[in-house]
């Protein structure tokens, strides 16, 4: 479905359930800023109707994704860490930066795809997840946020191909998954959902 060039190495979850306080933490974040970034296409695209009724969607579920990982953080007596700095994101976000080419409609579909990609991404490390982490309860829970994020994901890209005259976005997304694939390549070793 999203094409991914590089597959997460199921050994990642072992990290990752080598210590849950770090990835819910990280995790909890991830859902925040992925709000931050709805609300952002919201502020930005405030004449687009049909966007800012999705965005306010997306980011109202995004917050509740963040409770509910919060609620299981506060659960199992874990410390809720502070935010710190997701460099793969920052990765993706120079790739987007780099590539716009100064128009509104090319910023809006650099700013589509980047959180479609920031999805895919996510969708496929909560499907990594939940086929091999021990913890059964924690398997589900993933399971059924990867299929949240595959809904993100539809949604981001259907928005780009509707809001372009000038851009092909096949051709576009193709060249996301190449950089990503750049990217992904130096992470997967860390106790983050992207990390």
């Amino acid at each position: 479905m999203f094409r991914l060039k590089l597959p997460t190495d199921p050994r990642w979850a072992n990290i990752a359930e080598g210590n849950l306080e770090e990835i819910l933490s990280d995790h909890a974040w991830c859902e925040q800023k992925a709000a931050t970034n709805a609300i952002n296409l919201i502020i930005n695209n405030s004449e687009k109707p049909d966007l800012v009724e999705e965005m306010l969607k997306i980011s109202i579920e995004e917050m509740e994704h963040f409770k509910a990982v919060h609620d299981i953080i506060q659960e199992r007596g874990y410390e809720f860490k502070r935010e710190r700095k997701d460099d793969y994101v920052n990765e993706l976000a120079k790739y987007m930066k780099k590539s716009s080419n100064g128009t509104r409609e090319s910023g809006l579909i650099e700013r589509l795809l980047f959180a479609a990609m920031i999805e895919a991404r996510s969708c496929e490390r909560f499907r990594v997840l939940s086929e091999n982490i021990q913890d059964k309860k924690l398997a589900k829970f993933y399971r059924d946020l990867m299929e949240s994020e595959a809904m993100h994901y539809t949604t981001f890209i259907n928005f780009a191909r509707k809001y372009t005259e000038t851009i092909d976005v096949e051709k576009r997304w193709n060249e996301w998954l190449e950089e990503e694939a750049k990217i992904i390549k130096n992470y997967g070793n860390k106790e983050t959902v992207h990390g």
